[in-house]
């Protein structure tokens, strides 16, 4: 803690600690500017919202001013994390920068910080749920694109390259390799895609059967007010009887105004539209199973080829497994591993499959 120093009537710190609250002022400096940046890209409530973010961040920040003193004109370097969001807010201001300001709320060093006050170990623990819910709107409206998408080019790199690596180690000839991949592509994107449609049209259709429909509020006036079986549709909904009964009442009278049970989210925002998601779908597979393709396509032979792909592919995985950690706001490092893992099992599964059928048939 600071000591007073009477010689220089100054406040006494240690220089790691001041090298600490100077990090801690740039942070958070930086921080409300990021949420500034956001807000400019934005209307409404979500503007406000990040608005009042980055207030309490340059309270925060005026906290570390003040035991700084004179100090704090020179407030140091702040941390590479925030230093990339602002970059990444400014050039993109996505739903990524989101997670990402998500992931670094939670992080925040303050609840270990004997020179934070409590107010703001709590206030870091209430912006990451704040930002955890603004976050949670861009993923619902990117959702199904951006499923299908992942999906797709994830599904394209894996299961073109286990294919490519297993009619390899069979010993076949570089030009079957190169028209097996190729056919492997656009099977496979042209499966996906139809697959992918077929699937979001089923749910979409299961989802508009179970929405509460609007047709019977036309009935409301012509229903009898002491004997009606408007508590009824309540209770189907799963309105306790008493519960059923007394909105039932309130809508009669005018009181609730309108249904509220029949307000839900568009389906376009849940869902997605089948045709979007098929061609996400369609693009982003092959994309992905074009990249093991790619070093027979140039010429190369043999196993600098094969190499050549697994590099590919595993560079490819890695950066769709962080994108999606990042989306999540979790660790992207320990998801792109996980995305590696997999593919390299695929991979080593078809490769032993490939060695041991190419074997027999020598």
């Amino acid at each position: 803690m600071p000591q007073h120093d009477a010689a220089h009537g100054a406040v006494a710190v240690q220089p790691r600690t001041v090298r600490r609250w100077r990090r801690h002022l740039a942070d958070e400096r930086l921080e409300a500017a990021l949420y500034r940046e956001l807000a400019s890209r934005r209307e409404g409530e979500e503007s406000e919202i990040l608005l009042a973010l980055a207030d309490a961040e340059a309270r925060h920040a005026a906290h570390w001013a003040d035991l700084l003193g004179e100090r704090a004109a020179d407030c140091g370097r702040p941390r590479l994390r925030s230093v990339v969001l602002v970059w990444l807010a400014r050039r993109f201001g996505s739903v990524f920068v989101l997670a990402l300001a998500q992931r670094a709320e939670t992080r925040s060093p303050y609840a270990g910080d004997a020179d934070a006050t409590p107010a703001m170990a709590a206030d870091e623990q209430i912006h990451a749920e704040v930002v955890r819910g603004l976050a949670e709107r861009g993923r619902a409206r990117i959702s199904g694109s951006f499923r299908a998408a992942v999906f797709g080019a994830n599904d394209g790199l894996v299961s073109n390259l286990a294919l490519v690596v297993g009619v390899a180690a069979g010993g076949v000839d570089t030009t079957v390799i190169l028209l097996t991949g190729l056919a492997g592509l656009l099977a496979g994107a042209l499966s996906m895609a139809a697959g992918e449609y077929i699937s979001v049209r089923s749910q979409r259709e299961l989802l508009e059967a179970s929405t509460p429909g609007v047709g019977h509020l036309a009935a409301y006036p012509h229903l009898d007010v002491d004997a009606n079986e408007l508590a009824l549709v309540y209770r189907a909904r799963g309105m306790p009887a008493d519960q059923a009964s007394e909105h039932a009442r309130q809508q009669l009278a005018g009181v609730a105004g309108v249904d509220d049970q029949v307000v839900g989210e568009p389906l376009d925002e849940v869902v997605g539209t089948g045709a979007r998601a098929a061609a996400a779908s369609f693009v982003f597979f092959a994309s992905g199973a074009l990249v093991p393709v790619l070093p027979f396509i140039v010429g190369l032979e043999g196993a600098p080829a094969l190499i050549s792909a697994f590099l590919l592919v595993s560079g490819a995985l890695m950066l769709t497994g962080a994108t999606v950690g990042m989306l999540s706001g979790g660790p992207p490092l320990r998801r792109a591993l996980r995305q590696l893992a997999i593919g390299a099992g695929a991979t080593a599964v078809t490769f032993l499959l490939g060695q041991l059928f190419g074997a027999t048939v020598a």
